[in-house]
């Protein structure tokens, strides 16, 4: 159960680090807006993702409701799966979002096993 508990913890952060970071970067990097705006994504899009991925980084971590933790989940799954399908339709870099989607399936497979709440 120990270890169950240590790979989910440790699954868990490095995604809602990720996420916190990339959420960041959302809101205030200017070099992503032009990002956004070169593939055809509007910049409002990519500001709802900036807070969807700061409330999902603060929903994987804090003691919140079973439904919320797996709305978060669900989002995320959504989220890069879209990443690594957007990367590779405009022949970008994939491999960061595809490794936080394994990440993220991980983290996911412990919490059912450990259920923290």
């Amino acid at each position: 159960m120990k270890r169950n508990k240590i790979m989910y913890w440790v699954a868990t952060g490095l995604v809602a680090a990720g996420m916190a970071m990339s959420g960041i970067m959302y809101l205030t990097n200017e070099e992503m807006k032009l990002n956004f705006t070169q593939i055809g994504f509007p910049i409002y899009f990519m500001m709802l993702l900036g807070i969807a991925k700061l409330l999902g980084a603060i929903a994987l971590v804090a003691p919140v409701p079973l439904n919320v933790k797996e709305w978060a989940y669900a989002g995320f799954g959504f989220t890069f799966v879209g990443a690594v399908w957007t990367h590779i339709a405009t022949q970008t870099p994939w491999v960061a979002p595809a490794v936080f989607l394994v990440l993220l399936i991980t983290s996911y497979f412990f919490y059912k096993k450990v259920r923290v709440v």
